[in-house]
C-alpha cells in the first residue's frame, strides 16, 4: 500500500485532542459530493508515519443529532480525499456488566434498528455487498495489539444501533440484552455499512459512558444519601464526565494504532473490504445510466473501465 490515508470520524474536539489541527494542517473547507456536503471541515495532517483525515461527525458545535448527520455525504467525501482505512470512534451505553464506565470496545458484531437515515450509495442500481463482518477484522487486530498493558479494552462486542435521539426505555434495553447486543449507540449504522459500500476498511472504537437503564442503580442508604441524589440530571452528568475520560483513552489507542498501521502497510492491504464491490454490483452495467456511473465514479469507477 503506497500511501496511507486513514479517516478519524469522531466528536466534537478530537482533532484538538489528537493535537492534529495545529501547525501544518490543511482544512478542506468546501466539499461537494451528490449527497451534500460533509458534517464538518476535514482536517488533513500528517501524524505517524500516515496521512489523518480528521472530521467531527455531529458538526461544529456538535448541533446535528444522530438523525442528521450526512452519513453519505461524509463517507462520499473522505473517500473523493483519498481515504483508505477509517477508525471511528463513539460514545455507547453497555449493556453488560462487564462493560463498565470509561472502557473501551473494539466491537465486533451490529445490529441495525435504525429507521429513517439513507442506508446505501446505489439508489440506481442492485448492489450487494457482504457484510456477514461489519468491522475490518485487520484494523480490529491492530487495535487490539494497540492497546496499553492494563488498560480496559475490549476486545468483540456487539453494537445495537438505535435512531435516537431519546435513549431506551427500560423493556427495549432488557429486550436489546435478550438479542445478544453488548453495547447501544446510535452513529455506528449505517456509517460503517456506507463505508463498506465505499470500499473503505472500517473499524469502531466504542467510548462506554453509562450502563443502559435495564441495570437499576444500587438501593441508597439511608435519607440523607437520597436527598443528596435526587437530581433529574444526574444520568447525563455522569455521561458527559465519563465520556471525557474515555474519549482520554480513545486519543491514545488511536495514536498507537496508526504508528502500528503505518509500519504494517502490507497487513492493511489484506483487508477484504478493499475490494468489497468486486462482485457486489449486480445491475448489468451496461444498462446503468452512464450519468449515474459518472456521478459515483470515486466509488465504482474502476469497475467501469
Amino acid at each position: 500500500m503506497s500511501e496511507l490515508r486513514v479517516g478519524l470520524i469522531g466528536g466534537t474536539g478530537l482533532g484538538e485532542a489528537l493535537g492534529l489541527e495545529q501547525g501544518g494542517a490543511r482544512r478542506h473547507e468546501q466539499i461537494d459530493t451528490p449527497f451534500g456536503r460533509p458534517s464538518d471541515t476535514i482536517v488533513e495532517a500528517n501524524w505517524g508515519g500516515a496521512t489523518m483525515l480528521l472530521l467531527a461527525r455531529h458538526g461544529p458545535g456538535h448541533l446535528l443529532n444522530p438523525s442528521q448527520v450526512p452519513f453519505r455525504a461524509n463517507i462520499f467525501a473522505l473517500k473523493q480525499l483519498g481515504c483508505t482505512h477509517i477508525l471511528a470512534s463513539g460514545a455507547v451505553g453497555s449493556l453488560r456488566e462487564e462493560f463498565k464506565p470509561k472502557d473501551l470496545v473494539i466491537p465486533d458484531q451490529l445490529i441495525d434498528r435504525t429507521t429513517r437515515r439513507a442506508g446505501t450509495f446505489y439508489e440506481h442500481a442492485a448492489v450487494h455487498v457482504e457484510f456477514a463482518e461489519p468491522f475490518c477484522p485487520v484494523l480490529r487486530q491492530i487495535l487490539t495489539e494497540a492497546r496499553e498493558e492494563g488498560a480496559s479494552v475490549h476486545n468483540g462486542g456487539c453494537y445495537v444501533a438505535m435512531e435516537g435521539p431519546a435513549f431506551s426505555t427500560r423493556a427495549e434495553s432488557l429486550m436489546h440484552r435478550l438479542w445478544g447486543g453488548d453495547l447501544i449507540g446510535m452513529t455506528a449504522m449505517p456509517e460503517a455499512k456506507l463505508a463498506r459500500e465505499a470500499e473503505i476498511p472500517y473499524a469502531l472504537i466504542a467510548l462506554v459512558t453509562d450502563y443502559d437503564c435495564w441495570r437499576h442503580k444500587p438501593a441508597l442508604k439511608d435519607a440523607q444519601e437520597q436527598q443528596q441524589k435526587v437530581d433529574p440530571h444526574l444520568l447525563l452528568k455522569e455521561i458527559k464526565g465519563h465520556l471525557a475520560a474515555a474519549t482520554e483513552n480513545a486519543v491514545r489507542l488511536m495514536k498507537r494504532a496508526v504508528e502500528l498501521m503505518s509500519a504494517r502497510r502490507e497487513q492493511l492491504s489484506a483487508c477484504p473490504a478493499l475490494h468489497a464491490l468486486e462482485l457486489a454490483i449486480w445491475s448489468d452495467k451496461s444498462r446503468i445510466a452512464p450519468e449515474e456511473a459518472k456521478r459515483l465514479a470515486p466509488l465504482w469507477g474502476r469497475y467501469f473501465s
